[in-house]
Parts: C-alpha cells; structure tokens; sequence
C-alpha cells in the first residue's frame, strides 16, 4: 500500500520541484558547419595590372580586343573585365569534364611558374562545377588566377566552340593568335610564346 501511494505522489512532487519530463532541456550548440575548402587559385586582383619586366607588343597586324566581358574570379573579390587585363597574357579556357584540358593544365602551371613577371597565365573556367574546378585544381597543383564563366561567354564572342582553347593576348590587350588544337604541351606553349608574344620561356 505505502509503494503504491509513494508510486502515486512521485508525479506531484517531481512538479513541485520543477523536475517534470517536459522540463526544458539545455540548449546544445548547433553543429559547426564544414569550412569552405581555400581555394587553390590565386586571387585575380593582379590580373589588371602590367606585369614587371613584360616585353612590348611584338610589331605586326594588330589583333582584337578581347571581349568586353566582366568575369567573376574564382577566389571572390571585384569581377574583372577583359578589357582592364594587362598583357602579355596566356588565357586557358577549360572545364574538369574535358580530358585534353586536364593533360594540358599541368604545362599551364609550368608556363605560369616560368613567367617571371614578363606575362600573366590567366583560366578561365567555363561550362563547369565550382566543384569540380576547385577538385581538379587541387588535384593538379594549378594556381595561376582563375576567372569563372559558367555560361561560356567569351568562347562565344570569340565564336570558338573548343575545349581547350587558348588564347595569346599582347602588352596592348589585343588577341594575337588563339589555338584550338588540342592539348597543348610545354614544347608547344613556348613555340607558339615565342611565335605570337615575342615572349622566349
């Protein structure tokens, strides 16, 4: 009889304590969510100033602007319009879902490590996934600064429709020659440097 009352009252008493079920729990603190990964591409701020021992424009037919197009970078920051890009300047357009632009990237990042300040090695990623960019940069190795064109923009007003494509711009900002050949390899990239910049690596 005494167990069965006590069993009763513990209810009541357990509410007059304030120690009911319901009772309110601590908050937790929400989860920590992931860090965004840094990315593996340098910030494009330089991109618009000449580089420090660049060589004039070679004398010669005079090509193209390059479009006026204003392109986000990868790593954030001021979008940067083509047309404010200072020369001379190797621009690789590419995608991660492009075999032949995945072989070539490695010589890219050669080509960019051997500038020197004497020409700017710009990408341009384009009809891709931020993911799958960021994975391939990491992959790769490739941190030459990175302009984003999801839309595939300049390969239209350039009315190119290759991957990859490349584009060989001069000190003036004028478009002296674009490749649509195919993978490019390191013994290619400085013949055709040599041929349309002037430019010996």
């Amino acid at each position: 009889m005494m167990r069965r009352l006590a069993f009763l009252l513990a209810p009541l008493l357990l509410a007059a304590a304030g120690c009911t079920a319901t009772a309110e729990q601590p908050e937790r603190p929400a989860p920590a969510t992931r860090a965004e990964r840094p990315s593996p591409f340098a910030d494009c701020t330089p991109l618009t100033v000449a580089p420090a021992s660049a060589s004039p424009a070679p004398v010669g037919k005079a090509g193209d602007q390059l479009p006026d197009l204003t392109l986000n970078c990868f790593t954030g920051g001021t979008p940067v319009s083509l047309r404010d890009v200072k020369g001379p300047a190797v621009i690789n357009v590419w995608a991660s879902w492009c075999p032949p632009c995945r072989k070539e990237l490695p010589a890219f990042q050669r080509l960019s490590e051997r500038a020197d300040g004497r020409f700017q090695v710009i990408g341009v990623n384009s009809r891709d996934s931020r993911g799958g960019a960021q994975s391939i940069g990491e992959d790769y190795g490739v941190d030459f600064p990175m302009l984003l064109d999801q839309g595939d923009a300049f390969q239209r007003a350039l009315e190119r429709n290759a991957f990859p494509l490349t584009v060989l711009v001069d000190a003036d900002g004028r478009i002296r020659h674009t490749d649509a050949t195919g993978a490019l390899d390191d013994a290619r990239l400085a013949a055709l440097l040599q041929r349309h910049l002037g430019v010996r690596v």
